[in-house]
């Protein structure tokens, strides 16, 4: 008995070219995959140095001179940016590459621009008035294996602070207010702290 067997029609070129550019897609997209999916391990469970290295890739993110990395959440306005001579008034939240939060501003806070860590420092005087930022402070710019309290912080932590710069002003010119209040609060007879100015003459 015999069997007649039907040939398969030939496929044509085009065909035949369409389907070896979607294998060639589908290796190189898995191989994209593969990638993407390592290298965010090594960033989530990696060292400091890993983590940044694939940080500083994502979308929007800064790098420094120094190291110090961030990213504009919200932009300022004006060309003035604070200096060492200032004082910024901001809201603040720090937590670590986990996520868990050691410190948070629970109002707006005057800070020193010069007496912060080295790394918050450099952000401050990165931003706008209204600027809001996200940084990833490396141990060197912040408080290194000297961490001000281990429980929350362990040495050799890198921080992620979310910042609002609300205001600066010139720390001289605070000062130069806050002694003012202080003589007017001492002189004898005085209007009570609080108290509202007695009215000028011819209101």
């Amino acid at each position: 008995m015999s069997i007649t067997a039907v040939p398969i029609p030939p496929t044509k070129r085009g065909t035949l070219l369409i389907l070896w550019l979607g294998i060639a897609l589908a290796v190189a997209l898995a191989g994209l995959l593969a990638f993407y999916g390592t290298a965010h391990a090594v960033a989530e469970k990696g060292d400091n140095a890993a983590f940044l290295a694939y940080n500083k890739t994502q979308a929007g993110v800064i790098e420094t001179e120094s190291g110090l990395q961030y990213r504009v959440i919200k932009p300022g306005t004006g060309d003035l940016q604070p200096t060492d001579a200032d004082v910024a008034l901001i809201n603040y939240s720090g937590s670590l590459r986990d996520g868990s939060v050691f410190d948070a501003s629970k109002q707006p806070t005057p800070l020193p621009v010069a007496g912060v860590v080295k790394g918050f420092s450099e952000a401050l005087k990165l931003m706008k008035k209204g600027e809001k930022i996200r940084a990833w402070i490396k141990p060197e710019l912040g408080y290194g294996e000297q961490s001000p309290d281990p429980n929350k912080m362990p040495p050799n932590s890198l921080l992620v602070f979310d910042i609002e710069l609300l205001e600066f002003l010139p720390e001289s010119v605070l000062r130069q207010a806050q002694q003012q209040q202080q003589m007017q609060q001492q002189i004898p007879g005085g209007p009570p702290q609080g108290a509202a100015p007695p009215p000028a003459p011819g209101q």
